[in-house]
């Protein structure tokens, strides 16, 4: 049995909010963003019409589901990555599950922040493999924008607020493609690196910005050459690497301990920063559409989040 990905759908909200306009309540500049970023502008929801996670999940979902070919009866589970739920409970997941009205389907969170969407579709895969569930959506869903400190400039200039899902599906007959193998990893001795409190009054995002670029470019190399490795494979044979897409020095980085050209990674973070758990399937959706996404394309997923937590699959297309 294998489990296959057959379709990616995404929801950004309207408001683009760009470096020029952040630098007319923020010290700082466009060119500075930009250079150690490599982020443009990022999507934010609307402060007096505010969106939920489970709102913009529904959305991708919807788009997933209908370039899939099924229906909302056809989903036996909903997965969705968050750090930004709608509530503790009920779940996220829940709340998209009345939403799509899937009501055979399963509905849970999984919390790993900027690594949750591979972690995500490491269970629904496990799930599927296992005969457990045929058909699953797998959803990563963030309003970050609500958990910025808007004044510290070190850390609201990256994030971004969006949302992405895909559609896996069991497949007995085709062995050569699907989801060949993922790898996850935790160190939570990092912890502190990386936090958002669930409780206090000073509940603001804060990173450690410098010791949280070191440790990611040399977890994802790790965890990337690990996944590849169990799928039998060797760097040169992935076609596209499909990043999270936290920072693009972290991303070239990670290009350059892979000895890979970056014109085989995806990116996209300058029109809409780090997503976090959406920013996969947003960057993956974009060379999907673009045509780099071929029939028996090799893709390596990777992604690293606070926890620290780091994820990465390899899948055949």
């Amino acid at each position: 049995m294998k489990a296959r990905i057959l379709s990616v759908g995404t929801f950004v909200p309207d408001t683009v909010l760009t470096n020029k306009e952040i630098e007319t309540f923020l010290d700082t500049s466009d060119e500075w963003i930009t250079t150690r970023t490599g982020i443009k502008e990022r999507r934010i929801v609307d402060k007096e019409h505010p969106m939920s996670a489970s709102e913009m999940g529904a959305r991708a979902s919807r788009i997933a589901m209908e370039r899939a070919g099924v229906s909302s009866g056809d989903i036996d589970g909903i997965i969705v990555a968050t750090f930004t739920p709608d509530n503790f409970f009920p779940s996220t997941a829940c709340s998209m599950q009345a939403d799509l009205g899937c009501k055979n389907a399963f509905a849970f969170d999984l919390s790993a922040a900027c690594a949750g969407f591979t972690y995500a579709l490491t269970v629904a895969n496990n799930m599927i493999v296992s005969g457990q569930a045929r058909t699953m959506l797998v959803v990563g869903s963030e309003v970050i924008s609500k958990t910025l400190d808007w004044s510290d400039r070190g850390s609201c200039i990256l994030f971004g607020d969006g949302a992405g899902a895909m559609v896996l599906a069991a497949d007995e007959k085709n062995q050569q493609k699907g989801i060949l193998s993922s790898c996850l990893f935790s160190d939570g001795t990092l912890g502190d690196l990386l936090t958002l409190p669930a409780w206090g009054e000073n509940r603001v995002l804060k990173m450690k910005g410098n010791e949280v670029f070191k440790h990611a470019v040399r977890f994802m190399a790790d965890l990337s050459l690990q996944a590849i490795d169990k799928a039998g494979l060797d760097v040169k044979d992935i076609d596209i690497i499909v990043p999270h897409q936290a920072n693009i020095r972290i991303i070239s980085a990670l290009a350059e301990q892979l000895s890979v050209p970056m014109d085989k990674v995806a990116v996209n973070l300058q029109k809409y920063g780090n997503t976090s758990s959406a920013s996969i399937p947003l960057a993956f959706e974009e060379a999907w559409l673009d045509g780099r996404i071929k029939d028996g394309s090799k893709v390596l997923f990777v992604g690293v989040g606070g926890g620290f937590s780091i994820g990465s699959a390899v899948c055949v297309f």
